[in-house]
């Protein structure tokens, strides 16, 4: 059964679509895909065998749609991995919707190639970390405002902000966070990252593979950081393979101290998560800011 709305709303994605690719779009089909958290997905057929992923959600949200386009948009640029063209966004009907170049994924592929062309694309620096826009990770807004140092970024712009939303949500985290904040120059002892090219949110259900094997990437947070902060959530909640981690690293080596950081990095996703889903994300997000705590104290 289609979404409510979505018959009111066809007419406009079929004008959206002819407009940005000179072509006149009929629709045949339309089917539900399955596997998004926070969207509405599906699979648009034409009648002239043309095929395009749509993406839906509430009207109001249409932001997070056109910086979703924009963070693929500088992806695909590096010419690094397979990234999904966006076609068209807009909103109509009291929706908001994405279009973008549909791919046929495989289960299985090329993962030590997703490795060398990961690593490629994080050697596309900027002078500055942030990024042309502000976007969101998941749902949550987030700020990308330029900064020349990385850890005042991370403070302020990752940690410091999903701290105050988790105070605001009722979580009682502030001051171990406040604690953890203070020392985060320790953790960067010797250690200067380059403001690199990130995916911004790369756990598992955020790349697959071509039918002809290509790895591909989507669902961006973009922005330039840390390429730690790419392959620490990597690890996060799995769905990579070791193949993955050897050729990212022979491609290139990973400063000695990344093992003291994921858990940092892994943080800022963790506390996130408290504040879209809650759960035992809060809890877990304790854990870590202690454990954090813990190991730089055994360190000094």
């Amino acid at each position: 059964m289609m979404a409510e709305n979505f018959s009111s709303l066809l007419p406009h994605l079929s004008a959206a679509i002819s407009a940005a690719t000179h072509r006149a779009f009929t629709l045949r089909d339309a089917t539900p895909v399955s596997g998004g958290d926070i969207n509405e997905t599906w699979r648009l057929d034409g009648v002239d065998g043309s095929r395009y992923f749509l993406k839906l959600n509430k009207e109001h949200l249409l932001p997070m749609f056109i910086a979703e386009a924009e963070g693929l948009t500088a992806l695909a640029a590096t010419r690094t991995l397979r990234i999904p063209q966006p076609i068209a966004h807009g909103s109509a009907a009291g929706r908001s919707f994405l279009v973008l170049e549909y791919l046929e994924f495989s289960s299985r592929g090329n993962a030590r190639l997703l490795g060398e062309q990961l690593a490629a694309l994080h050697r596309n620096t900027a002078e500055r970390f942030g990024f042309a826009h502000d976007n969101f990770i998941g749902a949550t807004p987030q700020a990308n405002d330029w900064r020349d140092d990385w850890i005042t970024f991370w403070r302020d712009q990752r940690l410091g902000a999903q701290l105050q939303l988790a105070e605001r949500n009722g979580y009682d985290l502030r001051a171990l966070g406040d604690k953890l904040m203070d020392k985060l120059p320790e953790f960067f002892d010797g250690y200067a990252p380059r403001p690199s090219l990130l995916h911004g949110d790369l756990w598992g259900g955020n790349h697959a593979y071509t039918a002809d094997g290509a790895p591909a990437i989507f669902d961006p947070a973009a922005y330039y950081g840390d390429r730690e902060a790419d392959i620490a959530m990597t690890e996060l909640f799995g769905g990579y393979s070791a193949d993955f981690y050897a050729a990212y690293r022979a491609a290139w080596p990973l400063d000695s101290g990344y093992a003291a950081r994921k858990p940092l990095y892994n943080l800022y996703h963790i506390l996130n998560h408290a504040n879209l889903f809650g759960g035992g994300y809060a809890r877990q997000a304790e854990k870590m800011m202690r454990e954090l705590l813990t190991g730089y104290a055994a360190r000094t």
